[in-house]
C-alpha cells in the first residue's frame, strides 16, 4: 500500500472513530515481520520490531511509539504525526500518553467476529494489561472490530481504480481460459496455463499458490476452496474456475462457468442451461437490491430462497464477502444467520464498500454451476466491477 493510501486510511480511521464514538484506536504489536497484525499494512507500511503502540485519535492525532531503532523509519516513511521511541520499555511513554489524551473508551486489535481485526495475540494481551495495570485505562478497552470493518471496508477513489484495473485484467486471463480448457486436459494443466500466464504478466495470486486458480470439472469436481487435481476434463463437464490477481496489494475475485460440448451437441442441455440461468438470475435479483443500509443476512436470503424455490439445494457458503486488500476482506459480508458468521451477516452495507456475488447450484450429471461478480455499492445501489457473465461459455 503506497503512503498516500496510508495516509488516507489513517485520516479515515480519525473519522470512524468519531462516528463509533470511540476515542483512541490502538494497535499493540511487535516482531510483525513473523507475526502480522491485519491492519498493519493500512495503518503503517513498516515493520514493528519490539513492542510498539501505534495509535489514532478522533481528533485526528496520530502517534507512534516503537522501538529506538524503528524510529527514524516511522519518520521517514510513515504519515504518523508523532514518533516517540524508547529503550528499555514502552511502559513508561505510553501510560504517559494515555494519560495526556485522557480516553474513555479505547479500541484495541482483537475481535471474536472478524479475523481481519483479531490480530493481538494472547500473549501481547497480557503485556498490554500489565502495562495498563493500575490504570483506568485497562477498564475501557474494546474490540476495534468496527473501527477496523469501516476501514478496510470503505473504499477511496484510488483504492477504487486499483481494484477495477484488478478486475479488468483478471477479466482479460479468464477469456484465455478458453484456450486452455479442451478434453483431455486436467485440472492442474489448466491451473499451471493460468498461473504462466499470470506471472508472464507480471500480476500476483490473490490467495494460496496451491488453489489459485481453483478448477473444477465435471460432477465429481470437489468443493469450493479445493486445490486443482489429476481430474480430467471430459465432454458433457460443467467447468468452472474460481481465480483472482493481486495488483498494487489489492486483490480481485472472480469465478466463470463453461460448457464443454458433447459430439453433436451445439447447445448446452436444457438442465444445464437452466442451472446456469438460475445462477445468473440469483446474482442479478441481489445486485437489484444491494444499497447502504441493508444487512448482507437480507441479501444472502435473495439468492439463497429464489435458488431454492427453483429446485435447489442451497448453497452450502455465504453469498459473498467484501474484496479489497485481501480476497476475503473487511468485516461484514452477505452471509446467512449461521452460528459460524456471528454477528457479522447483521452488520449495514455502506457505500464504496466491494461485494463479489457468488451463489453455485449443482447439476446432477455434469457438475456445478457458478458465478462470482464483483460490485462496488454506491448511494443509491450498486454497481458491477466485472462485467457481468451472462451466457454460459460453450467449449466446442
Amino acid at each position: 500500500m503506497s503512503e498516500q493510501i496510508i495516509k488516507q486510511k489513517i485520516e479515515q480511521a480519525s473519522q470512524v472513530l468519531n462516528e463509533k464514538d470511540i476515542d483512541l484506536w490502538l494497535t499493540f504489536v511487535r516482531e510483525t515481520g513473523s507475526i502480522k497484525d491485519p491492519a498493519m499494512e493500512m495503518i503503517s507500511g513498516m515493520e514493528c520490531t519490539w513492542q510498539s503502540a501505534l495509535m489514532i485519535g478522533k481528533d485526528g492525532d496520530s502517534t507512534a511509539i516503537v522501538g529506538e531503532y524503528d524510529v527514524e523509519n516511522f519518520r521517514r516513511f510513515t504519515p504518523y504525526k508523532n514518533v516517540m521511541g524508547y529503550v528499555k520499555s514502552i511502559r513508561d511513554p505510553l501510560v504517559e500518553y494515555l494519560k495526556n489524551k485522557n480516553p474513555k473508551k479505547i479500541a484495541i486489535n482483537f475481535s471474536k467476529n472478524s479475523n481481519l481485526a483479531d490480530g493481538l495475540t494472547y500473549g501481547m494481551y497480557l503485556i498490554l494489561s500489565d502495562h495498563l495495570r493500575g490504570t483506568k485505562f485497562s477498564e475501557i478497552l474494546v474490540s476495534s472490530e468496527e473501527v477496523i470493518s469501516a476501514l478496510r471496508g470503505r473504499k477511496s477513489k484510488a483504492e477504487l481504480e486499483i481494484m477495477k484495473y484488478a478486475v479488468d485484467e483478471t477479466l482479460k486471463i479468464f477469456d484465455e481460459m478458453k484456450n486452455f480448457i479442451m478434453p483431455g486436459k486436467s485440472e492442474l494443466e489448466i491451473a499451471a496455463s493460468v498461473k504462466e500466464l499470470t506471472k508472464k504478466l507480471g500480476y500476483g495470486l490473490s490467495w494460496e499458490e496451491d488453489y489459485c486458480p481453483a478448477i473444477f470439472s465435471g460432477p465429481e469436481a470437489k468443493s469450493a476452496h479445493a486445490a486443482p487435481s489429476k481430474r480430467k476434463v471430459e465432454r458433457g463437464h460443467l467447468v468452472n474456475a474460481d481465480f483472482g490477481i493481486r495488483y498494487k496489494g489489492y486483490c480481485s475475485d472472480l469465478q466463470r462457468t463453461w460448457y464443454v460440448l458433447k459430439d453433436g451437441e451445439t447447445k448446452a442441455p436444457a438442465e444445464v442451461q437452466r442451472g446456469f440461468d438460475v445462477i445468473k438470475d440469483s446474482i442479478q435479483k441481489v445486485a437489484d437490491k444491494l444499497k447502504p443500509g441493508v444487512t448482507g443476512l437480507e441479501m444472502d436470503r435473495i439468492a439463497r430462497d429464489y435458488i431454492i424455490s427453483r429446485g435447489y439445494e442451497e448453497f452450502p457458503h455465504g453469498l459473498g464477502h467484501q474484496v479489497g486488500k485481501a480476497a476475503h476482506d473487511g468485516g461484514g459480508g452477505l452471509f446467512p444467520q449461521w452460528e459460524k458468521y456471528g454477528k457479522l451477516p447483521f452488520l449495514k452495507i455502506e457505500e464504496t464498500q466491494v461485494y463479489t456475488i457468488e451463489p453455485r447450484l449443482y447439476v446432477k450429471g455434469y457438475g456445478t454451476a457458478t458465478i462470482e461478480e464483483e460490485v462496488v455499492v454506491t448511494k443509491t445501489g450498486c454497481e458491477f466491477i466485472s462485467k457481468p457473465q451472462k451466457e454460459l461459455i460453450l467449449i466446442y
